[in-house]
């Protein structure tokens, strides 16, 4: 199962960069201005920056608790994207 967003922002890139340096101290990441993915122990996740929107795609594994999961990403990103926070994660 795969879980993605589209949050809709033109700062994409920024925070696709902040969220893989700030959790690369604990996780493997790898990321460019573009895409990254970090290696979460509730499972991977992905990132795309587009011009007007940072897609994020969680694929969950088997025990984990989806609803938590989802929140941990978006309140992390909500902490980088301060300036324009809360932003809209429409799961599916």
């Amino acid at each position: 199962m795969t879980l993605t967003a589209t949050v809709p922002t033109t700062n994409g890139s920024r925070y696709l960069q902040q969220l893989c340096k700030h959790w690369s101290h604990k996780f493997d990441v790898t990321f460019d201005p573009e895409k990254g993915e970090i290696a979460f122990p509730m499972g991977p996740i992905r990132m795309e920056a587009q011009p007007e929107a940072l897609v994020v795609a969680l694929e969950p594994n088997a025990d984990v608790d989806v609803e938590r999961f989802k929140q941990v990403v978006a309140d992390h990103l909500d902490r980088f994207a301060f300036r324009e926070a809360p932003l809209p994660f429409d799961w599916k």
